[in-house]
């Protein structure tokens, strides 16, 4: 029925079930987000005019994006009203939880030659995208690992050692078999871990095992027994990119998180 008022084709149905179409996912945006608008009117009214801050942020796994949170959480002592969600994800579920979850911020990370994918990507899905930092991932090993002891790490130092790995790599228009060629090339030895403080656990407790990241806080390494080596091999350049719906308006506590991100970014990448 409600297909046949607006005259728009929300579902698409197949022998396998329903699905959203396009415009289907635009509707239900919209429908979503004037809900909760109307719950944000309500809960303001209830609290005699007391509106709650609202702070939602999808990101990777990646720490000095965890660290920059944090420093972000210790100032909110002074706010008397708020509500923080902190998800940690891959690229795909970043962008849906915009689209369709009503968070308000994102950040991915992808390989930069991918860049023409996401960018199609988001453009179609009416999002705006900054780009934070360009890098090239390091190495983190245990401090008692032999790789803590090499100079110039190549990757056949690498081949006898167990990696951690993330195992969600996606790129838009491409097929997961392809990215997951490039972006995990063969090893023999792979721990796929998707909690990210798991995977400081168990690099702490194996020597053996290595994991690719960009930089990381130096307290943290000390705290965890960790040490960064670079691998002279390693040539490819990634982007870490906030994203955001294109008619959206930064907030007092969505620019209190960027500021914290900024400084950082500084901090971490400086080795402040």
């Amino acid at each position: 029925e409600l297909e046949s008022n607006i005259g728009v084709e929300i579902f698409q149905r197949t022998p396998r079930g329903v699905k959203l179409t396009s415009d289907g996912e635009v509707f239900i945006s919209n429908a979503r987000t004037l809900i909760e608008h109307a719950d944000d009117l309500e809960k303001m009214f209830k609290n005699d005019g007391s509106k709650k801050l609202n702070f939602s942020i999808s990101v990777p796994r990646v720490s000095y994006i965890a660290y920059a949170f944090s420093n972000f959480a210790s100032k909110l002592n002074g706010l008397d009203r708020f509500e923080i969600f902190y998800k940690e994800t891959n690229a795909l579920r970043a962008i849906k939880n915009i689209t369709e979850q009503h968070y308000r911020l994102g950040i991915i990370r992808y390989a930069s030659h991918f860049e023409p994918y996401y960018k199609e990507m988001l453009e179609s899905k009416g999002l705006k995208s900054t780009t934070i930092k360009e890098f090239q991932y390091i190495i983190l090993v245990n401090k008692d690992s032999p790789l803590a002891k090499i100079d110039q790490i190549h990757y056949e130092d690498l081949k006898d050692y167990i990696e951690i790995a993330h195992a969600d790599p996606f790129v838009p228009s491409l097929p997961f078999a392809k990215v997951k060629k490039e972006e995990l090339p063969d090893i023999d030895r792979r721990i796929y871990v998707f909690e990210r403080a798991s995977q400081f656990e168990v690099l702490k407790a194996n020597p053996n095992t290595f994991m690719w990241v960009s930089s990381v806080p130096k307290s943290f390494m000390d705290r965890m027994g960790l040490v960064e080596k670079r691998c002279i091999d390693n040539k490819k350049k990634y982007k870490d990119v906030l994203i955001y719906k294109k008619d959206y308006k930064f907030t007092e506590l969505d620019n209190m998180f960027i500021e914290q991100l900024q400084k950082t970014k500084i901090d971490v990448y400086t080795g402040e």
